[in-house]
């Protein structure tokens, strides 16, 4: 009697799991072309304005309400490694950081507006976090089972993270002896929103992984390098920790796309709801003045020889720019700050 609902449920679940939305990632390097690049590629490629690209606003919800990010930390983490981290998030909306800065960056977001006019929040905080340090579901994950982690996180009966669908960002973030599904191959990080059906709530969230073990080359870029570039020499990583010094870049790139797509029907090009160009996808590999191909751009580099772009609270960063639906070019944290 029950069998049509429940046969549809999962007919429905089987069609969002498989979605290409699903694989829609981030790779801080672009990837290797053939000579003739897909659609967009042309105008992630380069630091100018581009007639091609048609960034629109699809009448979905964004983030006007104040962020706050629950980190989920899956797996082993060292203290150091949690503290560069947890500094960049509450970088964003730090006042006084030394130019050009996180915040500065973050302003590009804040351009974005819902349907009432209505931009985005300058305010992201650091909220309550959540470890996983026994590695609950694995030491394998699949997309499907990151949703498990994060139900885990929000229903655990000690001090379980607080459900909060309008404001809340999830960061499940990754140990480096961690494999998530397509990683590396396909994504270093991406961002969803959970199913009712099985998290019991829809919440904005984003994976991270940290590939300091797995392909820092090809995660981590440019502080490592793909094997595919020979005489590409790697630069110095500002905190000292390959693997999360790249984390940084993509965890930039997931939450500045979960604020102006939390729900994947907001600000994206592309006739393709299911496969949407963000506006962090639109500037890949760009970190600089000039940047695109295989050239980052122009960057900063401090008095150990470490090369950063950005300045945070007390540390310094690599991420990268972001398109403006204003000018339609990449910007950085310069142009604004």
């Amino acid at each position: 009697m029950h069998s049509v609902p429940v046969i549809l449920t999962l007919t429905v679940l089987t069609v969002l799991l498989t979605s290409p939305a699903q694989v829609i990632g981030y790779r801080p390097y672009p990837p290797k072309t053939n000579g003739s690049d897909q659609i967009f590629a042309s105008s992630k490629k380069f630091e100018g304005s581009s007639n091609l690209v048609r960034l629109r606003y699809h009448m979905g919800p964004v983030l006007t309400n104040n962020i706050t990010v629950h980190p989920i930390w899956y797996g082993t983490w060292q203290k150091s490694q949690k503290k560069i981290i947890r500094e960049f998030i509450n970088s964003i909306s730090a006042v006084g950081s030394k130019h050009p800065s996180v915040s500065g960056w973050w302003k590009t977001v804040q351009l974005y507006t819902d349907q009432t006019g209505s931009n985005i929040t300058g305010t992201v905080r650091l909220g309550e976090e959540k470890n996983d340090r026994f590695y609950s579901h694995g030491k394998s994950l699949t997309r499907l089972s990151i949703q498990s982690v994060i139900k885990s996180a929000v229903g655990s009966r000690s001090r379980p993270l607080p459900v909060n669908p309008k404001s809340g960002l999830y960061l499940l973030l990754t140990a480096d002896d961690v494999y998530v599904q397509d990683f590396c191959g396909q994504v270093c990080g991406f961002h969803y929103f959970t199913f009712p059906s099985i998290v019991g709530y829809t919440l904005p969230y984003a994976w991270v992984g940290n590939s300091a073990k797995f392909c820092p080359g090809v995660c981590a870029y440019p502080f490592a390098v793909p094997e595919y570039i020979p005489g590409l020499k790697p630069v110095k990583s500002p905190n000292g920790d390959v693997g999360v010094d790249g984390m940084i870049s993509v965890i930039a790139h997931e939450i500045a796309e979960l604020a102006t797509n939390p729900l994947v029907n907001a600000w994206y090009a592309g006739a393709d709801p299911v496969a949407p160009v963000e506006i962090a996808d639109l500037c890949e590999g760009i970190y600089g003045t000039g940047g695109g191909g295989s050239y980052t751009g122009q960057m900063l580099n401090d008095h150990s020889g470490a090369t950063y772009n950005v300045n945070g609270i007390r540390r310094r960063y690599l991420i990268q720019w972001l398109w403006s639906h204003v000018v339609s070019y990449c910007i950085g944290p310069n142009k604004l700050d």
